[in-house]
């Protein structure tokens, strides 16, 4: 416990350790006058009938502002699926984060998810982080970029979950990492891989890799596949769960 406490100690000092030489030496190439607006919408879904009744359901709403030094990420997530009749998947995830750029390659980020779950055996599960992030590829063709800080978990049980467990809350202190990528594979495709990695008195990460190829336009088809892990998870629950989605995509 007492090394806990320590190590939480130093992951809250390590981004302000970490950004303040940078912030004596921001770059004046940030723009201050920007304001820009975008962002895509993705929509997926499979529904059969007559000897096999199943409904499945993938959304995502991923909107990016870019305000003078902030860049702002807002995301939204919801997946739903219904196999003869029962409801077998049920996943909303939402997202905030806002990114303060110290230079064209450093920031500063706070971020907060809130994701609700029921099949996991919990019946929410809340992140706060903040910390400092580097671009460490940042042109046309490739973007690498790394985000690491301290964070705080509250995870709430559900009502059978907390019976069997003796208690209704987990609430914990985490090390939180991300990192993204991105390559153009060609003028009309790209391939995304993110890894999230969040470590306190447990071990839970995920990966999400997709390919997205340009239809026309704006439109354009995504296949992702998503990861997410558990070191320690509830009693009668996996540690590991994937999901598989092909979703259109439009740009705005």
């Amino acid at each position: 416990m007492k090394t806990m406490r320590v190590a939480s100690a130093l992951l809250m000092a390590a981004p302000f350790l970490i950004t303040t030489p940078c912030l004596a030496q921001v770059d004046t190439d940030v723009s201050e006058d920007k304001n820009t607006f975008g962002g895509d919408a993705e929509l997926g879904a499979t529904i059969t009938t007559g000897n096999t009744e199943t409904t499945s359901v993938k959304a995502r709403l991923d909107i990016n502002h870019e305000l003078g030094n902030w860049e702002n990420q807002y995301l939204f997530e919801a997946l739903y699926k219904k196999d003869a009749g029962q409801v077998t998947g049920k996943r909303y995830l939402g997202r905030l984060q806002g990114n303060y750029q110290l230079s064209n390659i450093n920031y500063i980020f706070v971020a907060s998810e809130h994701e609700v779950d029921p099949f996991t055996g919990f019946a929410s599960d809340s992140t706060i982080a903040s910390g400092y992030g580097h671009k460490f590829i940042n042109n046309d063709k490739n973007q690498l970029n790394i985000e690491v800080g301290p964070g705080y978990k509250f995870k709430r049980l559900d009502d059978e979950s907390a019976a069997e467990a003796g208690y209704d809350t987990e609430k914990t202190w985490v090390a939180h990492g991300v990192m993204n990528y991105e390559t153009r594979i060609s003028t009309s495709s790209k391939f995304q891989q993110m890894f999230v990695a969040e470590y306190g008195e447990i071990f839970e990460g995920r990966s999400e890799t997709s390919i997205t190829a340009t239809i026309i336009d704006a439109l354009a088809m995504k296949f992702s596949v998503v990861v997410r892990y558990n070191n320690a998870p509830l009693d009668n629950k996996e540690s590991t769960d994937t999901e598989t989605n092909m979703t259109l995509l439009y740009a705005f």
